[in-house]
Protein backbone atom coordinates (compact mmCIF):
# COMPACT_ATOMS: atom_id res chain seq x y z
CA UNK A 1 0.00 0.00 0.00
CA UNK A 2 1.62 3.36 -0.71
CA UNK A 3 1.59 6.25 1.97
CA UNK A 4 -1.41 8.51 2.38
CA UNK A 5 -1.79 12.42 1.61
CA UNK A 6 -3.22 14.48 4.25
CA UNK A 7 -5.06 15.67 1.44
CA UNK A 8 -7.13 12.98 0.87
CA UNK A 9 -8.87 13.46 3.62
CA UNK A 10 -12.54 14.12 2.71
CA UNK A 11 -14.09 17.48 2.95
CA UNK A 12 -17.11 16.78 4.76
CA UNK A 13 -18.96 18.81 2.22
CA UNK A 14 -17.27 17.30 -0.86
CA UNK A 15 -19.18 14.65 -1.63
CA UNK A 16 -22.29 17.10 -2.07
CA UNK A 17 -20.24 19.25 -4.48
CA UNK A 18 -19.93 16.00 -6.71
CA UNK A 19 -23.19 15.18 -8.97
CA UNK A 20 -25.16 12.04 -7.63
CA UNK A 21 -24.35 10.64 -11.06
CA UNK A 22 -20.52 11.04 -11.12
CA UNK A 23 -20.90 9.24 -7.59
CA UNK A 24 -22.79 6.83 -9.11
CA UNK A 25 -19.72 5.63 -11.88
CA UNK A 26 -17.32 6.27 -9.44
CA UNK A 27 -18.86 3.28 -7.15
CA UNK A 28 -18.17 1.06 -10.27
CA UNK A 29 -16.18 -1.89 -8.15
CA UNK A 30 -13.78 -2.47 -11.36
CA UNK A 31 -12.36 0.90 -10.67
CA UNK A 32 -8.61 1.61 -9.06
CA UNK A 33 -7.87 4.95 -8.40
CA UNK A 34 -4.26 6.03 -8.65
CA UNK A 35 -3.76 9.70 -7.05
CA UNK A 36 -0.84 11.47 -6.98
CA UNK A 37 -0.64 15.02 -5.25
CA UNK A 38 0.80 16.89 -2.93
CA UNK A 39 0.34 18.39 0.76
CA UNK A 40 2.59 21.05 -0.39
CA UNK A 41 0.48 21.78 -3.53
CA UNK A 42 -2.48 24.48 -3.89
CA UNK A 43 -4.41 22.51 -6.49
CA UNK A 44 -3.83 18.60 -4.63
CA UNK A 45 -5.21 21.20 -1.42
CA UNK A 46 -8.42 22.71 -2.82
CA UNK A 47 -9.13 19.51 -5.14
CA UNK A 48 -8.44 16.37 -2.96
CA UNK A 49 -10.51 16.86 -0.26
CA UNK A 50 -13.18 16.98 -2.30
CA UNK A 51 -12.79 14.12 -4.23
CA UNK A 52 -11.79 11.90 -1.41
CA UNK A 53 -15.23 12.81 -0.05
CA UNK A 54 -16.75 11.82 -2.95
CA UNK A 55 -14.82 8.23 -3.23
CA UNK A 56 -16.28 8.06 0.47
CA UNK A 57 -20.09 8.85 -0.94
CA UNK A 58 -19.54 6.11 -3.89
CA UNK A 59 -18.17 3.56 -0.71
CA UNK A 60 -15.02 2.71 -2.96
CA UNK A 61 -12.62 1.02 -0.90
CA UNK A 62 -9.13 2.29 0.48
CA UNK A 63 -7.90 -0.76 -0.93
CA UNK A 64 -8.62 0.72 -4.36
CA UNK A 65 -7.30 3.78 -3.68
CA UNK A 66 -3.37 3.88 -4.12
CA UNK A 67 -1.86 7.66 -2.91
CA UNK A 68 1.68 9.06 -4.20
CA UNK A 69 2.85 11.32 -2.32
CA UNK A 70 4.81 13.96 -4.52
CA UNK A 71 7.53 15.91 -2.75
CA UNK A 72 9.08 18.82 -4.24
CA UNK A 73 13.23 18.48 -4.64
CA UNK A 74 15.47 21.27 -6.00
CA UNK A 75 12.26 22.58 -7.69
CA UNK A 76 11.22 19.65 -9.24
CA UNK A 77 8.58 16.94 -8.66
CA UNK A 78 8.88 13.83 -7.28
CA UNK A 79 7.36 10.78 -6.24
CA UNK A 80 6.76 7.13 -6.88
CA UNK A 81 5.36 5.96 -10.27
CA UNK A 82 5.42 9.26 -11.63
CA UNK A 83 7.88 8.14 -14.55
CA UNK A 84 5.56 5.09 -14.76
CA UNK A 85 2.62 7.10 -15.12
CA UNK A 86 4.07 10.26 -17.36
CA UNK A 87 3.17 12.02 -14.09
CA UNK A 88 4.19 15.84 -14.74
CA UNK A 89 1.47 17.91 -12.87
CA UNK A 90 -0.57 17.58 -9.84
CA UNK A 91 -3.10 16.47 -8.91
CA UNK A 92 -3.26 13.38 -11.22
CA UNK A 93 -5.50 10.98 -11.22
CA UNK A 94 -5.34 7.47 -13.37
CA UNK A 95 -8.48 5.51 -13.02
CA UNK A 96 -8.02 1.58 -14.02
CA UNK A 97 -10.30 -1.32 -14.70
CA UNK A 98 -8.50 -4.49 -15.04
CA UNK A 99 -5.02 -2.75 -15.29
CA UNK A 100 -6.09 -0.64 -18.42
CA UNK A 101 -6.51 3.15 -17.98
CA UNK A 102 -9.55 4.40 -18.97
CA UNK A 103 -9.88 7.87 -17.46
CA UNK A 104 -7.14 10.26 -16.50
CA UNK A 105 -7.31 13.88 -14.47
CA UNK A 106 -4.61 16.59 -15.00
CA UNK A 107 -4.26 19.27 -12.31
CA UNK A 108 -7.53 21.03 -13.06
CA UNK A 109 -10.75 20.99 -14.98
CA UNK A 110 -13.83 23.08 -15.67
CA UNK A 111 -15.41 20.41 -13.04
CA UNK A 112 -14.64 18.76 -10.26
CA UNK A 113 -12.25 15.76 -10.33
CA UNK A 114 -15.21 13.66 -9.56
CA UNK A 115 -17.22 15.16 -11.98
CA UNK A 116 -14.44 15.64 -14.71
CA UNK A 117 -13.35 11.68 -13.89
CA UNK A 118 -17.10 10.25 -14.02
CA UNK A 119 -17.92 12.21 -17.95
CA UNK A 120 -14.71 10.44 -19.08
CA UNK A 121 -15.59 7.43 -17.66
CA UNK A 122 -18.62 7.41 -19.59
CA UNK A 123 -17.10 7.88 -22.70
CA UNK A 124 -15.23 5.33 -22.82
CA UNK A 125 -18.44 2.64 -21.60
CA UNK A 126 -20.34 4.30 -24.18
Amino acid sequence: MSSRLDTMRPDPVGSRAAPPEAIDVLADDSLTFRVWGGDWCGDCTSQLPAFAAALGAAGVPDERIEQYPVEKVDGEKRGPGMDEYGVEFIPTVVVERDGTEVARFVESADASIAAFLAAELAEDDA
